[in-house]
């Protein structure tokens, strides 16, 4: 199963997935995309890459890409951060079938409560270990659904 993780500019969480895969030994292939094109080719925020390193988590290789349509056929899953992502994503679908390819991630942890991952941009240090714990969680539940 290959499985799609949409992060929107928060690349950080595609390596607590990574991490939480090799650790569970998961049979799933993770990736990520923004919705928009103005991140392109960059690195996480350098707060955000601080913050991970602090978690035992580098970020150095990441970098940001933007999601393609063709994405809907070469994963079977989309996970997207927050309510904007998912109709962005929702928007590019041909059909009910990738429309229910896409949720919103936290769904993992706090199942039909569509709950959003707060962006920490505008926030403190704090606001961005706080986002790092809650998506930690999530990754460690969603590592649990796929695991051998």
């Amino acid at each position: 199963m290959f499985v799609w993780v949409i992060f929107a500019a928060r690349l950080w969480q595609k390596a607590l997935c990574f991490i939480l895969n090799k650790k569970n030994n998961l049979l799933v292939e993770i990736d990520s995309a923004g919705t928009a094109s103005y991140h392109i080719g960059e690195t996480p925020d350098n707060r955000t890459i601080a913050n991970a390193k602090k978690n035992g988590v580098d970020l150095s290789q990441l970098r940001a890409r933007q999601f393609h349509i063709n994405d809907f056929d070469n994963f079977d899953k989309i996970y997207v951060m927050d309510q904007n992502n998912l109709n962005n994503v929702i928007a590019l679908t041909k059909d009910q079938k990738q429309k229910d390819k896409v949720c919103l991630f936290l769904n993992t942890v706090y199942p039909g409560k569509n709950m959003e991952v707060p962006d920490p941009y505008y926030g403190t240090e704090q606001s961005f270990e706080d986002v790092f714990q809650l998506v930690y969680k999530a990754c460690e539940t969603f590592s649990k659904q796929f695991s051998v």
